[in-house]
């Protein structure tokens, strides 16, 4: 009996450490790519301190403030506007016609009441003309401060972050990613989402205020491409 006592025991703390290892790893995949990075812990020194100087308590006087390192800070000021426009027209034409001389029998045309039997032509026509046009238009505009991820070889840094607002019913997010050159963050440490490199910039919302903006699935189908009509 103590036995199959201890191997229930055994089973039940498997089976919890198992449970919690899945709920552990149970994390949204948009919420850990965009999840921050902090800073690698540099190894000190060996703590040299005097009456005057003591170890981990120097004033960098001359060091700038801007992000340059692994887990600092750097403010996107988001400033996007596009507009596309395009316009397409397409016309065409074609005739021809083909006409067959009049064939004879034994020297004398074929008829009948005084109307030639033989004799046809053809003709042939087609006119085809298309009208297209399209334009869109977007404006963003905000802040976002997100982490420097990584500091590249030739200095570059790879930054990304996002921002959750939640309003009532919904929420809001605003992720970016990119690459920013040290040279185009402001001495306030701050950078144009228009000078970040490769940039991922994602607006979008989730919630009863979200879903009342959406179509629905009816809506899209027969809006689709596999509708036929």
């Amino acid at each position: 009996m103590h036995r199959a006592n201890s191997l229930k025991a055994a089973v039940l703390a498997v089976a919890l450490v198992t449970t919690g290892g899945c709920a552990g790893t149970a994390v949204k995949e948009e919420t850990t790519a965009y999840a921050p990075t902090y800073p690698v812990a540099a190894q000190m020194p060996r703590d040299h301190s005097g009456s005057i100087y003591k170890a981990g308590f120097g004033v960098r006087l001359f060091e700038d403030t801007k992000a340059h390192r692994v887990g600092d800070l750097i403010t996107v000021m988001l400033s996007e506007s596009t507009k596309a426009q395009k316009k397409a027209s397409t016309t065409t034409a074609k005739e021809q016609n083909i006409d067959f001389p009049t064939p004879t029998l034994f020297g004398r045309a074929v008829t009948h009441d005084g109307r030639e039997l033989l004799n046809n032509s053809v003709g042939m026509g087609n006119d085809f003309s298309g009208d297209g046009a399209s334009s869109q238009s977007n404006s963003l505009s905000g802040s976002i401060t997100v982490f420097v991820a990584q500091v590249l070889p030739n200095g570059n840094l790879v930054v990304r972050g996002e921002k959750k607002l939640t309003l009532n019913q919904g929420d809001e997010y605003i992720r970016i990613t990119g690459i920013v050159r040290p040279m185009d963050v402001s001495p306030d440490n701050t950078v144009s989402s228009t000078k970040v490199a490769n940039a991922e910039i994602i607006y979008s919302g989730d919630g009863a205020i979200s879903d009342a903006n959406s179509m629905g699935w009816l809506a899209r189908f027969f809006n689709g491409p596999l509708w036929p009509f």
